[in-house]
């Protein structure tokens, strides 16, 4: 799968997010939770992971553990369960090596390569606690307009760090323009969503794209959902920081 039709299935899936807002708290919890699986189904192919079977599952559960504990806890902070489940992944994550039976090859490579996948995975639990933040869907429709933005941006084949910069650029355009019509949300807001937004398209790109596990299908289908699963966290920091 070429860049291109990534980049438009990135913002294809970040419009599904923005649309599971509209319709309310369970639809965007069970939104986070299929981008948790797919996190999950493809990490291991991206990274090129030794021991793929314990991994994804580790990551698997690690991602609906913590949307599930998210969408269950009541009140603020909404993400306060998410260290508990966090160094439950890990334990697990040492566990999955533990019972490794083929010698445990590149046994600090695998452990990381889980970890990391876990993070990720968990990061999918902050579009619900944007969701309940006090802009509520219109800030999870702004960021996901954003993204979806910067996601078709990054493909477009501009040259050296001209690609990085229209990819920011737009975004912020994209996050001021959509936050000018959303109620309870101002457009210094929307601008820093974009911000957000933007960098983390242009970061991720510049990560993953050169990897040679994005020929397998579950590990394209893990990087079309990259950029949105790790945009919930930092979306969410937007809105307690910036939104308040």
């Amino acid at each position: 799968m070429d860049l291109s039709t990534r980049a438009v299935a990135t913002a294809c899936v970040a419009a599904a997010v923005a649309v599971a807002a509209f319709f309310g708290p369970l639809t965007l919890t069970l939104a986070a939770g299929a981008l948790a699986l797919l996190v999950a189904i493809g990490w291991p192919s991206l990274l090129d992971h030794p021991a793929p079977g314990g991994s994804r599952l580790v990551v698997a559960l690690a991602g609906l553990g913590a949307v599930a504990a998210t969408g269950a806890t009541q009140g603020e902070p909404a993400l306060r369960n998410l260290p508990l489940v966090l160094a439950m992944a890990v334990v697990l994550a040492f566990v999955a090596e533990l019972l490794r039976t083929d010698g445990r090859p590149r046994l600090v490579e695998s452990l990381f390569g889980t970890t990391s996948g876990v993070v990720v995975a968990v990061s999918c639990a902050g579009w619900i606690a944007a969701g309940r933040s006090d802009a509520g869907a219109s800030l999870v429709v702004t960021c996901a307009v954003a993204l979806a933005v910067a996601s078709a941006v990054s493909a477009l084949p501009l040259p050296g760090w001209w690609g990085a910069v229209a990819t920011v650029a737009l975004a912020v355009v994209a996050g001021g323009v959509v936050s000018a019509v959303m109620p309870m949300l101002s457009v210094l807001s929307g601008l820093w969503s974009g911000v957000v937004a933007g960098l983390l398209v242009a970061a991720l790109h510049t990560l993953f794209d050169q990897l040679p596990g994005l020929s397998r299908r579950t590990a394209a289908a893990t990087a079309i959902v990259l950029p949105v699963a790790v945009g919930g966290t930092l979306i969410f920091v937007v809105g307690r920081v910036i939104v308040g």
